[in-house]
């Protein structure tokens, strides 16, 4: 089979994680007999230093006619430490959001045996995570209207806004995962205080009635911070909306020792994206230094959802997990004896080259 990626590097370490994901990709594709075809586009800084736009019209076009995005990272601190600044690097995949209907987030979470010391929890605590964090992604007080400051600059306002079908489709979607895993999703909100959380809690009720097996309970956002600290091996599939999940999703992802191991997809009506979730890091960038595992586990996401090679996306994380295993690790895991960005990426494309 042949398949076109839409390979947008972004900035910062954007371009030599996803270098590394690419040479995993083309060495499964040798393994088991496809074809992955990678055209480049800009996003982010680098979009706005040559365009003027962080998501230019080219790319936009590009990322429609693959069949899945391939995303490194965006941000760059001359933008980020300029509070003046209009045109910003996190406008482009906001709008890429929105353009591709790409309604849902979906990062597990995963302790790797090899690295349960590097967790910040104890090791009893920490064992046997296994969580898929869904997080509705195109509404919330990221996307409600209206959305400003007062004439005096003394207030500031953003709207939260939630329509029925928004929830319905992301909680959906938990479900379905659910229904291949344990079958038990928690819906995160704050019904308590939010009109908008009161919306979500009945919604996802109705939903769960579709899946009869499905075990579907409730947790107050709050509590879902605490309970993941203190008993992560406790969750399954969590679904919640746009702000709760990308605060509760970056909490839940230090549990594993490492932002630099963990993937992400973007699920929706169009094109899906793949990406790891640290940022553009670009105090590291260019020094060939980087974490590329969550990349290339990100790219064995895309293998999975998009593709559904499933036996293809197992080899490439088993290989990154025999990695670990064996020492390859970049700096943020061994600051004694660490490899390269390129050597880890070397290292898991040959492992894949020689065992399948």
């Amino acid at each position: 089979m042949e398949y076109k990626i839409a390979l947008l590097a972004g900035d910062g370490i954007g371009p030599e994680v996803t270098e590394e994901a690419c040479k995993v990709l083309l060495a499964t594709g040798e393994r088991f007999g496809h074809k992955f075809h990678f055209t480049g586009g800009l996003i982010g800084a680098a979009a706005i230093d040559r365009t003027g736009s962080p998501l230019p019209d080219e790319t936009l076009e590009l990322c429609r006619k693959s069949d899945a995005v391939l995303f490194g990272a965006i941000g760059d601190p001359k933008y980020d430490n300029d509070p003046a600044v209009r045109v910003r690097p996190e406008q482009g995949l906001l709008a890429m959001r929105r353009e591709l209907g790409l309604y849902a987030n979906v990062r597990p979470v995963k302790t790797f045996p090899a690295l349960i010391e590097m967790s910040p929890l104890k090791r009893e605590i920490a064992l046997n995570t296994d969580i898929l964090m869904v997080r509705e992604l195109t509404g919330g007080l990221y996307f409600g209207r209206p959305q400003g400051r007062s004439e005096e600059g003394n207030t500031a306002y953003d709207t939260c806004v939630y329509h029925r079908y928004e929830i319905e489709r992301v909680v959906r979607l938990a479900c379905e995962y659910a229904m291949q895993r344990k079958k038990k999703v928690t819906v995160v909100d704050k019904a308590n205080i939010l009109a908008t959380s009161r919306l979500w809690r009945e919604t996802a009720r109705d939903v769960a009635l579709e899946y009869g097996d499905i075990n579907m309970d409730f947790m107050f956002v709050d509590n879902a911070a605490m309970q993941l600290i203190r008993f992560p091996s406790s969750f399954d599939v969590i679904v919640t909306e746009n702000m709760f999940g990308d605060i509760l999703s970056d909490e839940a992802s230090v549990i594993s020792g490492s932002m630099g191991m963990m993937p992400s997809a973007s699920i929706g009506t169009s094109t899906p994206l793949f990406e790891p979730i640290h940022g553009s890091y670009p105090q590291a960038a260019g020094k060939n230094i980087a974490n590329p595992a969550g990349t290339i586990l990100s790219a064995a996401m895309m293998l999975d959802m998009a593709f559904n090679l499933k036996q293809e996306a197992g080899a490439i994380s088993e290989a990154v997990g025999k990695s670990v295993e064996a020492g390859i690790v970049t700096v943020d895991l061994d600051p004694v004896y660490p490899k390269s960005t390129s050597e880890t990426g070397n290292w898991i494309a040959e492992y894949i080259r020689r065992n399948f």
